[in-house]
């Protein structure tokens, strides 16, 4: 019996010191917002763009980026920017059900949902501006509709202590 016991001991330890693979325990220390994601197949920002190039809108997908900005009134919208800083996602929240904190600018987050191109209005556009504390001036320059790219997500998981360097 004490040998029964000394093994159950021996494996125990075994098991609870087995390093694991799990992405997720991998990610250091992380937030959520939204629902909680699974990490699973997650592309950069860089990877999504091909692919939405190549298939217009892309659906379920796990993006993970850089954030350059966030509506500073609450946090409804967050701004990703690609690798070489030339294309620029707006992200909003499902059901507008959950927010960004206000101070994750330079941060990485992962990000599930859907990815797709659409024309914002000059009205929405300036709405941004003026969310993000743009001068009257600035706002006043936005005389035409734009095609951006758009992500929608259903969760968020914004990485700690990865701070970028802020480009503008």
């Amino acid at each position: 019996m004490k040998k029964l016991i000394g093994l159950f001991a021996v494996l125990s330890v075994f098991v609870a010191c087995t390093p694991t693979t799990n992405v997720q325990e991998n990610l250091g220390a992380v937030e959520y917002r939204g629902e909680k994601i699974t990490v699973g197949k997650v592309m950069t920002y860089n990877q999504m763009l091909t692919k939405l190039e190549k298939k217009g809108g892309l659906e379920g997908v796990q993006v993970e980026g850089k954030v350059r900005e966030v509506c500073q009134k609450k946090g409804c919208w967050m701004t990703l920017y690609s690798d070489d800083n030339q294309k620029e996602m707006v992200v909003k929240f499902k059901d507008y059900g959950f927010f960004m904190p206000l101070d994750i600018s330079g941060k990485t987050v992962i990000m599930e949902g859907k990815a797709y191109k659409e024309t914002t209005s000059v009205d929405e556009l300036r709405h941004y501006a003026e969310d993000a504390g743009k001068s009257k001036d600035e706002i006043a320059k936005i005389t035409e509709p734009k095609v951006e790219l758009k992500f929608e997500a259903t969760g968020v998981i914004i990485k700690q202590g990865t701070d970028a360097k802020k480009e503008s």
